[in-house]
């Protein structure tokens, strides 16, 4: 099974991304959804023409419409609705308005576009949550950039919050190394939807964090379904690290961090920077690749206390998030306020 987590909303990219009067095709969760943009705002609609399953995204933006190119047949962006069957001579009875595209529940909040995944497609009520609220020091993305995972999201997100993995993953002389490894204790809080590293000063052995200068305090949160957000603040300056995944399919999973930064030394350094963090990804892309050796021979997996503890929490967030969506009770955050102890 898919296994992926529902009725809740998933980071659909930029509003950059998008053009006014363009299109771009995604997938979440296997189906293909077409993202469009007219006048500053975006729809979604399933990327399917019913006629002759052509992808709409291939089409263009028309009059609040997108005409497929193949037969010229034009859906309503915010409903769906089929408008306009050209082939049709005029006193055709047939009922054009009964012909619908789904579509699907999509959100704007400052250069953040989030799109809701339900459980069931047939569902028309509206969302009964909003998507995570990111405090942005500033709207304009200082560094973006994305990678395509090779698994499930489950181990995409595990291998995101994994604390252990760094110095080993991530070898360079302007991060860890195996022998900086120490104990660390970081002390953890449960917040809306998921969990996070309450703030403290990074680690002495991160010495990427050195170049901002001053004496820096981050802390760090991932929600449901997969957002992480680092917020490293220097003063009255701040650089947030935010990080998506998105299912693709149940084997595909895309990644993609951002910064956003007022800080005018991060901001000057940001192609220095923007070439360690681009390292980063590519170093998890393979080791994703070649953790799936040991996979396809489908192995019963080990967690470990205290390093392997958030991924027990992801889990659990999980199950807690799908039993009250089955059940209609409240969500409750299985995650309680601790300290975990790890080297790394």
């Amino acid at each position: 099974m898919d296994n992926f987590v529902k009725d809740i909303w998933y980071f659909a990219g930029l509003l950059g991304d998008l053009k006014d009067g363009g299109t771009k095709a995604i997938s979440l969760a296997g189906e293909p959804i077409m993202l469009a943009r007219k006048g500053g705002e975006i729809f979604a609609l399933r990327d399917i023409c019913p006629h002759r399953a052509v992808p709409l995204s291939a089409g263009c933006v028309k009059s609040g419409t997108v005409e497929c190119p193949y037969h010229g047949w034009r859906f309503g962006l915010a409903d769906g609705q089929c408008k306009e069957i050209p082939a049709l001579p005029q006193d055709s009875d047939m009922e054009v308005g009964r012909i619908n595209v789904r579509t699907y529940p999509i959100a704007q909040a400052g250069p953040l576009i989030w799109i809701y995944l339900r459980s069931d497609p047939k569902d028309t009520a509206p969302p009964a949550i909003d998507p995570p609220q990111i405090n942005l020091p500033r709207e304009t993305a200082t560094l973006d950039d994305a990678v395509e995972l090779a698994c499930h999201i489950d181990h995409a997100v595990i291998g995101l919050m994994d604390p252990a993995h760094g110095p080993y993953v991530h070898r360079q002389w302007w991060w860890r190394s195996e022998a900086s490894i120490h104990e660390k204790a970081k002390a953890f809080e449960p917040r809306e939807r998921g969990f996070a590293m309450a703030a403290h000063s990074p680690s002495s052995n991160s010495f990427a964090y050195k170049l901002l200068g001053g004496k820096p305090v981050t802390e760090i949160t991932f929600c449901l379904p997969a957002v992480r957000t680092e917020e490293i603040t220097i003063g009255a300056r701040k650089v947030l690290s935010f990080t998506a995944l998105l299912p693709l399919t149940e084997n595909r999973t895309s990644i993609r961090q951002i910064f956003f930064t007022d800080h005018p030394t991060f901001r000057a350094l940001s192609p220095l920077l923007g070439g360690f963090a681009r390292a980063f990804l590519r170093q998890d892309s393979d080791m994703v690749d070649l953790q799936q050796q040991g996979l396809k021979h489908d192995p019963r997996l080990m967690l470990v206390d205290d390093a392997d503890t958030q991924a027990k929490w992801y889990y659990a967030l999980k199950k807690a998030w799908a039993k009250s969506n089955t059940s209609g009770e409240p969500f409750i955050n299985p995650v309680k306020s601790c300290t975990l102890r790890w080297r790394s």
